[in-house]
């Protein structure tokens, strides 16, 4: 194989959480009185830390920022986690890849609280050795540190083997660049092509089988 230990981003990656992020983010915004946004526009809040999303489109300060995140919590908390679907085929390569021996882990900047319960709701927590991602007090939200954080538990056995990081957006590409390994991107998540490749991907996947091809195989495809 290629690829011996493989981190995997959440959102967009695993699962299409796009009905419970823009059904928190509109109970957030709710609550500032901006009501009616279209839910495609809202598509953008899935991958970067919320916080950051809620300063650059729609200008609030820090203070409103970390206070729109409490609440985008509340229906979050609630509803909004299991409001998800796993992208079909995503069961079958964790499956493939752990009969394998390949060592997979989770990076994602949400809530490392959330993506442990997300993955147990959908039975899949069994198939990663760990599950890294964000601290609930806002820390450890960007990707290159989460990344870091995960490459950290991986066993001593596995020193000097290769790393692949799988996301869909430029974040997870820039994450891994700054780590210094590779990164495929996933094109049915909520990245474009143009996205992953301005980003520096070392890889683009329109399916979870081309996935399997750039993990396992010794042919590259991009």
């Amino acid at each position: 194989m290629r690829y011996p230990i493989v981190l995997f981003d959440l959102d967009g990656t695993l699962t299409n959480p796009g009905l419970g992020i823009t059904n928190s983010v509109m109970y957030s915004l709710k609550k500032y009185g901006i009501e009616g946004q279209p839910r495609e526009s809202l598509y953008r809040f899935i991958g970067p830390p919320l916080h950051e999303s809620y300063e650059k489109f729609y200008s609030f300060s820090r203070e409103q920022a970390m206070q729109a995140v409490s609440y985008y919590r509340e229906y979050y908390e609630e509803k909004g986690m299991f409001e998800n679907e796993v992208y079909p085929g995503i069961k079958q390569l964790l499956r493939d890849l752990t009969k394998q021996g390949v060592l997979c882990l989770v990076a994602t900047s949400k809530p490392e609280i959330y993506a442990k319960k997300i993955l147990d709701y959908y039975e899949l927590s069994n198939y990663f050795y760990y599950i890294a991602g964000a601290n609930m007090d806002g820390t450890r939200t960007d990707k290159a540190e989460v990344i870091s954080y995960a490459l950290k538990q991986i066993p001593a056995e596995y020193n000097n083997k290769k790393v692949l990081m799988v996301g869909d957006r430029s974040h997870d590409i820039i994450g891994a660049k700054k780590n210094g390994i590779d990164c495929a991107g996933v094109l049915f998540g909520y990245g474009s092509r143009e996205e992953l490749e301005e980003a520096g991907a070392d890889f683009v996947a329109d399916s979870v089988e081309a996935v399997r091809n750039i993990i396992l195989l010794d042919t590259a495809m991009n």
